[in-house]
């Protein structure tokens, strides 16, 4: 059985379990939590956010942060990889709210 790791996002409380080996961002999307994103690469740093506790690595050589930011604790989720519980800082960070039901069709007894 492969490792999980808590994630706590703050400031909204939102909880999740981050497989090990999986980004934090897919992790976060397939508990139904939505974190900003764009790329999905490690370049746009559209997901950049604050890691308050915890160890992440990286599932690329060269993700998009400067060794200040890295150093200030700021980590790109949509390729960093929880390695232990975390908390990070995402203030955009909410529900995935579900999709609303289709629309149902009339029915017009006609065949096309």
């Amino acid at each position: 059985m492969s490792a999980s790791f808590p994630v706590l996002v703050r400031p909204a409380g939102l909880r999740f379990d981050a497989p090990a080996g999986t980004s934090v961002l897919l992790a976060a999307q397939a508990a139904g939590v939505r974190l900003p994103s764009s790329c999905r690469n490690g370049t746009c740093r559209a997901c950049m956010c604050l890691m308050l506790e915890g160890a992440v690595v990286y599932g690329i050589e060269r993700p998009g942060l400067s060794p200040d930011e890295k150093e200030e604790g700021w980590i790109l989720p949509c390729v960093a990889q929880a390695a232990s519980a975390l908390e990070i800082q995402a203030p955009l960070a909410a529900p995935i709210e579900p999709a609303p039901p289709p629309a149902p069709r009339p029915l017009t007894g006609a065949r096309r």
